[in-house]
C-alpha cells in the first residue's frame, strides 16, 4: 500500500492502515467515543473566538477520498483562538466525513452514538510554526474543530458548497471557490470537548487539539447523497463513487476529555 493508495475500502482501509503508517496503533489517534459520563468539566476552558475572512477562501479540490476547500493561509486573516489553545491558529481548509447509509458516517460518536457525518475544520499554529507543512507533526501543530452532523431537513447554508461539487466530480479537479466565510457553517452553541489526538486518516500524525462541538447541525439525506456522488477516480477511469470515507473510534487510553460546559 503506498502512500497514495490508502483508502476507506476492505483493502487499503483503516484496519489496513498500519502497515504503512506505524502511527495508526499510536497511543493519542482519532476519532474517539466521547463518553459523557467520564468527560471532566474544565472551568479554566475560555470560549473559542472564531474570525474568519470570507475573502481567504480560495478554491475547493477533489482529493480522492473527499473534498478540500482551501483557504488563503499566508497571514492571520481566519484565525481560530481561545478554548484550550494558547495560540493564534490559521485556517488551512475544511472537510467533511460520510458514510455509505444516512445511519453513520461521523467520526467521532457520543455515548457509541454514530451521527451521519462530520465536519471538520482545520487549522495550523502560525504563532510557532511558518507553514502547515510544518506544523502538521509538532504536537501542537494542529486544532481541528470538529461538528457532528445529523439528518434533518436540508441545510441552506450548505448549498454553496454542494453547488460547487460539480466542478469538482473526479479526482484531483480543482475549481475556484471564493467568498465564503465557513463559521455560517457551525452551530449557535460553541460548546465544545476537547483532547489530544490526531488527524484521522494518513499521516496520521498525533498533532491535533480536537475542538467537537456538542451542539449538532442538520443536513438532508439528499445533501448526502451529493456527497456520495463525488468520484474517488480520476476522469476516464471507471467511476468509483465515495461512498463513505469515515475512520471509527480509536481507544482514548489514558487521555482526558475535558468540556467546556
Amino acid at each position: 500500500m503506498t502512500s497514495s493508495n490508502w483508502g476507506y475500502d476492505d483493502k487499503s482501509g483503516p484496519e489496513q492502515w498500519s502497515k504503512m503508517y506505524p502511527i495508526a496503533n499510536g497511543k493519542n489517534q482519532s476519532p474517539i467515543d466521547i463518553k459523557t459520563s467520564e468527560t471532566k468539566h474544565d472551568t479554566s476552558l475560555k470560549p473559542i473566538s472564531i474570525s474568519y475572512d470570507p475573502a481567504t477562501a480560495k478554491e475547493i479540490i477533489n482529493v480522492g477520498h473527499s473534498f478540500h476547500v482551501n483557504y488563503e493561509d499566508t497571514d492571520n486573516r481566519s484565525v481560530l483562538k481561545g478554548g484550550p489553545l494558547s495560540e493564534s491558529y490559521r485556517l488551512y481548509q475544511f472537510h467533511f466525513h460520510w458514510g455509505s447509509t444516512n445511519d453513520y458516517g461521523s467520526e467521532h460518536t457520543v455515548d457509541g452514538v454514530k451521527y451521519s457525518g462530520e465536519f471538520h475544520l482545520v487549522h495550523w499554529n502560525s504563532a510557532k510554526y511558518s507553514s502547515f507543512a510544518e506544523a502538521i507533526s509538532q504536537a501542537d501543530g494542529l486544532a481541528i474543530i470538529g461538528v457532528l452532523m445529523k439528518v434533518d431537513q436540508a441545510n441552506p447554508r450548505l448549498q454553496k458548497v454542494l453547488d460547487a461539487l460539480n466542478a469538482v466530480k473526479t479526482k484531483n479537479k480543482r475549481a475556484p471557490f471564493t467568498n465564503f466565510d465557513p463559521s455560517t457553517l457551525l452551530p449557535s452553541s460553541l460548546d465544545y470537548w476537547t483532547y489530544s489526538g490526531s488527524l484521522t486518516h494518513p499521516p496520521l500524525h498525533e498533532s491535533v487539539t480536537w475542538i467537537i462541538c456538542k451542539e449538532k447541525i442538520g443536513i438532508s439525506p439528499e445533501q448526502l447523497a451529493q456527497f456520495r456522488s463525488l468520484l474517488s477516480t480520476v476522469e476516464g477511469d471507471k467511476a468509483v463513487p465515495m461512498q463513505r470515507n469515515n475512520r471509527p473510534p480509536q481507544p482514548l487510553n489514558d487521555r482526558i476529555v475535558r468540556a467546556s460546559f
